[in-house]
């Protein structure tokens, strides 16, 4: 599926090829819910990195979050998380160890996305207390990362798109 996305202010508009473009998954971790406003849910979507063509890329700038883990040494994580320097819009993440790769945020897509008929509702381990994590039918709940890749989830569900 062909998407198109931007960041708020219009300095950035990118767009890139996916063969998973439903957004299947809630990210609750601090990393995702302080970088992208909690609603951005970096890893959801995936799209083919080769395909993906950015205009306004001086607008872009680059964070590497740090993660601390409670009797750990902090680590800078080698994901990159791509964003607006003008308003702050998180525009996708991109990791070098799967080069092929590229998740824009479905906050950042302008193409209407497909709703999901199930949620994974991750990383519930460090979810904000404030944070009502809807539960029932249709929401796999998973205190840290689920079991399943994005695009197994995809397959599974028989939405991946080639």
């Amino acid at each position: 599926m062909h998407l198109e996305g931007s960041c708020h202010c219009g300095a950035v508009r990118f767009s890139l090829e996916s063969h998973s473009p439903q957004p299947f998954m809630h990210c609750h971790c601090s990393i995702c819910r302080k970088t992208a406003g909690g609603g951005g849910y970096a890893i959801n979507i995936g799209g083919d990195a080769t395909t993906l063509r950015v205009s306004g890329q001086r607008n872009v700038s680059i964070y590497h979050a740090v993660m601390r883990e409670p009797g750990k040494r902090a680590t800078r994580s080698k994901a990159g998380r791509h964003f607006c320097k003008l308003c702050g819009s998180a525009l996708w993440l991109w990791d070098p160890r799967w080069p092929e790769l590229v998740h824009p945020h479905a906050s950042a897509i302008d193409t209407p996305l497909p709703k999901p008929k199930e949620v994974v509702e991750a990383a519930l381990q460090w979810v904000a207390p404030w944070v009502d994590v809807p539960k029932g039918r249709g929401h796999v709940h998973c205190q840290t990362w689920p079991s399943e890749s994005l695009r197994e989830w995809h397959q599974r569900h028989g939405v991946e798109s080639v």
